[in-house]
């Protein structure tokens, strides 16, 4: 079923073609990169992407069969592949997903069953009572000082802390590694960590003009998985913060929780970014799948990802307990690259969406690992030398 098409007419702006086929921006620059949806033309000075109003065939399709949750290179055989394969391809999926709603139908049915009112209101009364103590007049006033006011999703900051908090380190020799950077600056808030071996990124989108100069916050990773699951029940957030601390407000009421600021230096991250080369080898594959094999290996020190033209073979260094799935490929001939399960698992499993994207430039350099559904969440792992795979991947520079 190749679906695209070769009319003609004015270009349009990667927002623009965003709205027209309802997809975001990040997505369509994450299917550029997977080749699945290539811009009609990408300038070369300024690398902006165009796109024919044609494409929206194509596009809608593809955000349609994402949103079936369809695994990226099971989409690319339905919207290139003949009409046979497509159709094995989408029976298939669909058996899945029926498999998936009975069993998760059931789960919910029995648990519902043991459910008790007196339970469900105690719960409800324990997070009220939470709310309560967490009432703070804490505003960060400080007079003529100049203080940062930043108002986000209450959900969106509880995924962001979910995502990017498990990267935190936990050596007391380095406690700088076990925070979390929070800059905001450029009508954005980035959330940093790293425990030398991989690191976080998510970029969140304030819901309101950011109000204040820019400002970075080192926060102690420890206590923020308490305070996003207070966020995650507010509507909206505001960050308060000054030059003597940080205070996180529920928008819409009284309640407040104040920031564990620290006072270590953090490492400079900008600097390992843009040192990374430019990827020489592009990974799509199911996500979950990968990280059930990943899992599956047990506890061991090291495993091998070998690249094949239209799949990825997981297995110990030894060639032993291997497991073939289906993948997108792009990149010039075969390539054996390790990873500590340890590192690379918890990247997986902070990622989001049906399919995972992994950039790899050389077996030495730290891989990319990001999602479709996410672009504003990146991660990046160190691989490891197969010739000592009993050790854990060298450090990063940036955290050294």
């Amino acid at each position: 079923m190749d679906l695209d098409t070769n009319g003609t007419g004015h270009l349009l702006g990667i927002s623009a073609f965003a709205r027209r086929v309802g997809l975001a921006p990040s997505a369509l620059r994450f299917y550029d990169d997977c080749g699945v949806l290539r811009p009609a033309r990408v300038d070369p000075t300024t690398g902006y992407r165009f796109y024919r109003p044609d494409q929206d065939i194509r596009a809608r399709l593809l955000r349609s069969l994402r949103a079936a949750g369809l695994p990226l290179a099971e989409v690319t055989v339905v919207l290139d592949g003949d009409e046979g394969e497509a159709r094995a391809v989408l029976e298939r999926h669909r058996n899945t997903v029926r498999d998936r709603t009975r069993t998760a139908d059931a789960t919910i049915e029995a648990v519902l069953r043991s459910l008790s009112g007196d339970g469900a209101r105690a719960d409800s009364g324990a997070r009220g009572d939470s709310g309560a103590r967490g009432e703070s007049g804490a505003g960060g006033e400080s007079g003529a000082e100049a203080v940062t006011l930043v108002r986000l999703g209450g959900v969106e900051l509880a995924s962001a802390l979910r995502q990017v908090v498990p990267a935190a380190g936990h050596d007391p020799e380095h406690p700088e590694l076990g925070c979390v950077l929070v800059e905001i600056d450029d009508g954005e808030v980035r959330l940093v960590a790293t425990d030398r071996y991989r690191l976080s990124t998510r970029v969140l989108r304030p819901v309101a003009a950011v109000e204040g100069p820019a400002r970075r916050l080192l926060l102690t990773a420890g206590s923020l998985p308490g305070i996003g699951a207070w966020a995650a029940r507010c509507a909206a957030v505001t960050i308060e913060a000054g030059p003597d601390g940080a205070v996180l407000h529920e928008t819409a009421g009284t309640a407040s929780r104040e920031l564990p600021v620290s006072t270590a230096l953090f490492p400079a991250y900008r600097e390992m970014l843009s040192a990374l080369s430019a990827p020489r080898h592009r990974l799509i594959v199911d996500r979950p799948a990968l990280l059930d094999t990943v899992n599956d290996r047990g506890e061991t020190p090291a495993i091998v990802l070998r690249l094949g033209e239209d799949e990825v073979a997981v297995s110990l260094p030894d060639h032993s307990r291997a497991t073939t799935l289906p993948a997108v490929r792009h990149g010039e001939g075969p390539l054996r690259i390790g990873f500590d399960p340890a590192v690379l698992a918890p990247a997986l499993e902070a990622s989001v969406g049906p399919d995972v994207l992994l950039e790899i430039a050389t077996v030495s350099e730290p891989v990319v690992v990001r999602s479709a559904d996410q672009g504003s969440f990146t991660t990046l792992v160190m691989p490891i030398g197969l010739d000592t795979a009993t050790v854990r991947p060298t450090p990063t520079d940036a955290s050294r």
